[in-house]
C-alpha cells in the first residue's frame, strides 16, 4: 500500500492567511495541520504529497522539518486555482505516471481526524473503503457530503448504498472525512473517471457504486475537522489547545499580559500590556497595548493600540493606532 496526500487546493476562503501559503502547512496547536496527518500514517508506507508549484518551496521547508523519510513532494505545475488539475486529475496523474499498481490510502491534507489511522486500514478487505465521522447534526450534515450505509448490527464496517453531497435533507448524520483506501483493483476506475471529471473526488466512490463495486465505510466518533473556514480553523484550535496559553520557546509576554482560553504563540513572538483571548499568532511579530479576541495574525506583523475581534491579519501586517 502506498498513500498519497491532496495538498494543492489554494483555499481562497481562508485568505489572506492563505494567499501566499497552502492551507495544509497552517500551524496548529505547535505544528503544522499536514503534519497530523502524516503523524497518523503508519511508518512503512511510502507517502506522496501532491501540491502545486505555487506551493512548491513550502513543502520543500516543511519536509526537512520531519524525521520521517518516506516522503515525496508532487509538485503540479499549477500557480493558479484556474490551471489546476483537480484533486482526481492529480491522482490519476500519479497513478500513470508512476505506474502504481498498489492499493493506495488516499488523504485530504486540510482534514483532522483523531481516528486511528491503522485501526481504520486494518477493516480494509480489498474493497473500496471510506472512513465517515457521524456529527449527530443534520443541520452541520448539510455543510458536507454525506454517507448513506446499510445499518448491519455487530459490525465495525457498513455496506455504503448512496452518497450526497451537501444535501439541503440529509438522510444521514455520517459526513465523509477526506480518509480513503482504494484497492488496486480500482484504479483503472478513477483514471477513467478523472479524464472527464477531475475535480470531485468523491465523485468516483459514487462511480463505484454504479458500476455495483461494493464500498464499504468504517464510522468513527473521535474529533474530526474540515479546516474549510475561519470558524472551522478557530473551533479545531481550541479542541486541541484547551483553556490554555501554549508558546514557542522563542515567544514572550510580559507581566501586565493577559492570555485568555485558547492562545497559541509562534516564535518570536512578543507581546506587551495586551489581552488576547482565544488567539493564533505565526510567529515574529510584536503585539503591544492591543486587546484581540479570536484573532488569526500572520507572520511579521505589528500592533500597536488596536482593539479586534474574529479578524484575520495577513502577513506583515502594520497597524499602529497610538503613539
Amino acid at each position: 500500500m502506498q498513500c498519497f496526500i491532496l495538498a494543492g487546493g489554494f483555499a481562497t476562503r481562508l485568505w489572506p492567511l492563505t494567499e501566499r501559503r497552502a492551507k495544509p502547512l497552517l500551524p496548529i496547536a505547535g505544528k503544522p495541520i499536514l503534519t497530523y496527518a502524516v503523524d497518523a500514517v503508519p511508518s512503512e508506507l511510502q507517502i506522496t504529497v501532491s501540491t502545486n508549484a505555487a506551493f512548491a518551496e513550502d513543502f520543500n521547508v516543511w519536509k526537512k522539518t520531519l524525521k520521517r523519510q518516506n516522503i515525496t513532494i508532487s509538485i503540479e505545475d499549477a500557480g493558479h486555482e484556474d490551471q489546476k488539475l483537480g484533486a482526481l486529475g492529480a491522482i490519476a496523474r500519479w497513478i500513470r505516471e508512476e505506474k502504481i499498481d498498489d492499493d493506495v490510502l488516499l488523504l485530504a491534507g486540510d482534514n483532522f481526524a483523531a481516528c486511528d489511522m491503522s485501526a481504520f486500514l486494518k477493516l480494509f478487505r480489498g474493497k473500496p473503503l471510506v472512513a465517515g465521522h457521524d456529527i449527530g447534526d443534520t443541520d452541520a450534515a448539510k455543510a458536507f457530503g454525506t454517507i448513506i450505509t446499510k445499518e448491519e448490527v455487530g459490525s465495525a464496517l457498513r455496506t455504503v448504498t448512496s452518497f450526497e453531497e451537501k444535501p439541503a435533507h440529509p438522510k444521514s448524520t455520517v459526513v465523509s472525512t477526506g480518509w480513503w483506501v482504494l484497492p488496486r483493483s480500482s484504479l483503472s476506475v478513477l483514471t477513467e473517471h478523472a479524464a472527464k471529471h477531475p475535480d470531485n473526488v468523491g465523485g468516483v466512490f459514487e462511480e463505484f457504486l454504479r458500476r455495483n463495486i461494493p464500498v464499504d465505510c468504517f464510522i468513527f466518533r473521535e474529533l474530526w475537522k474540515d479546516i474549510g473556514s475561519f470558524d472551522a480553523y478557530m473551533s479545531l484550535h481550541r479542541d486541541l489547545v484547551g483553556e490554555k496559553a501554549i508558546t514557542s520557546p522563542t515567544a514572550s509576554f510580559s507581566p501586565d499580559s493577559e492570555l485568555k482560553g485558547a492562545v497559541d504563540l509562534g516564535p518570536k513572538t512578543t507581546i506587551t500590556k495586551s489581552v488576547l483571548t482565544d488567539c493564533i499568532v505565526f510567529g515574529n511579530t510584536t503585539i503591544d497595548d492591543c486587546v484581540l479576541t479570536r484573532c488569526i495574525i500572520d507572520e511579521g506583523c505589528s500592533l500597536t493600540g488596536v482593539d479586534l475581534t474574529d479578524k484575520m491579519l495577513r502577513a506583515g501586517t502594520v497597524l499602529h493606532l497610538k503613539p
